[in-house]
């Protein structure tokens, strides 16, 4: 199916989302007052419903075939070069799901607090503490050992896992801790930002969103692309998307330890990525950074640039279009209750007749927008502001 095909289907019942019979274009129920996705997916691609399965058997489940995932790239670190295949993954998945079951005592229900940055035995410690049905409570490194410590507190976490450089953080805790490590017999690991917040995801989240991640790689043909992953993996935008969803469809991903603008344009380069999921910051970067002659050849192997967490602008979405014409630019809109994105332009053309804009609904997905009172709105964002 074509991404204009999917773009246009008419509108079905979805994974045990019924639709109203007579949805318009828009999607809006005027009955309920309600926007139902007018995209589907096929019997195929539709999101499990057990209530036993969990996100790593599905992942693993979904991995390539064995004579395939012995040369089949997963992932590759752009600062060494360092690759892990399908196979390597999946094996060093079970061997430290052993680990952590037989040596550490680590049982379901019981929180693994991860404080590390992106690494490839990131994805690897996610799914193997999935796979005992323990959960997982990851922070980002930036954040102060105050921070830490009541998020450590809050979440009760019996082991904890920092990067070597955000020891110091986790000491007062007293929680055991296992530092990270680029050595084989090291750990490492994560799943979402906490600070203020905290947000309960289930395994039937990420399945859900998983199936939604396989089918938009297949509707926008972006099965064969390379993908670059600078996003952070304890945030839902990369552990959804980098550090779980991609490996369902067998794409092989780049993955940084960190941004850095430079290290990204040779990573871009040397491993000819075609496709980035990308934040606003990073669009505006190459708009500008690119008004040297010649930088062309550095991203001539991209066509695609995915944009979420923080909204894009028109103006940013059509300079950079502009700068960059062989590249696709497609918003979406997510946030961490939504397990990753809940809006996305599958049509190209689409997404330029709507520049400034963040989609469509995905299959499976409503959405209601809700009025507040005049007054609680002044409660909440002050009487100036209100008029």
């Amino acid at each position: 199916m074509s991404a204009e095909e999917a773009w246009n289907t008419t509108t079905k019942e979805v994974s045990g989302n019924p639709q109203p019979p007579h949805v318009p274009k828009s999607g809006f129920d005027p009955q309920s007052r309600i926007y139902h996705s007018l995209d589907k997916l096929d019997e195929r691609r539709k999101i499990p419903t057990r209530p036993d399965l969990d996100t790593a058997t599905y992942v693993l489940s979904q991995l390539p075939h064995p004579h395939q995932a012995e040369s089949q790239i997963a992932l590759i670190d752009s600062s060494t070069n360092q690759q892990v295949t399908y196979a390597q993954l999946q094996r060093s998945i079970r061997s430290l799901a052993s680990g952590l079951y037989h040596a550490l005592g680590v049982r379901k229900g019981d929180v693994v607090f991860v404080l590390s940055t992106n690494s490839l035995l990131y994805p690897t410690i996610c799914l193997a503490v999935f796979s005992i049905g323990a959960i997982l409570t990851t922070a980002n490194p930036l954040n102060t050992e105050s921070e830490i410590v009541k998020q450590v507190r809050d979440s009760r976490s019996k082991l904890a896992i920092p990067a070597p450089e955000e020891l110091h953080k986790l000491v007062p805790t007293g929680v055991p801790i296992i530092l990270t490590s680029r050595k084989p017999n090291n750990d490492s690991l994560s799943i979402e930002e906490l600070i203020e917040r905290c947000v309960i995801l289930t395994h039937a989240n990420f399945i859900a969103v998983m199936t939604l991640l396989r089918w938009s790689v297949d509707v926008t043909s972006a099965q064969n692309d390379v993908f670059l992953c600078f996003i952070p993996l304890f945030h839902i935008y990369g552990l959804a998307f980098s550090a779980l969803g991609l490996f369902c469809s067998g794409i092989t991903t780049v993955l940084m330890q960190k941004f850095e603008f430079q290290a990204m344009l040779h990573a871009i380069k040397a491993h000819k990525v075609n496709n980035i999921p990308a934040v606003p910051p990073v669009i505006l970067g190459l708009v500008k950074y690119t008004s040297k002659a010649g930088f062309e050849s550095d991203l001539s192997s991209l066509r695609r640039v995915g944009s979420g967490a923080a909204p894009l602008s028109k103006e940013l979405g059509d300079g950079f279009r502009e700068r960059f014409p062989w590249v696709e630019l497609r918003q979406g809109y997510g946030l961490t209750e939504s397990c990753g994105a809940a809006t996305f332009f599958v049509s190209d053309n689409d997404a330029k007749a709507r520049s400034g804009l963040a989609g469509r609904l995905v299959p499976s997905f409503c959405a209601k927008v809700v009025i507040l009172k005049l007054e609680r709105l002044r409660h909440h964002i002050g009487k100036e502001s209100c008029g």
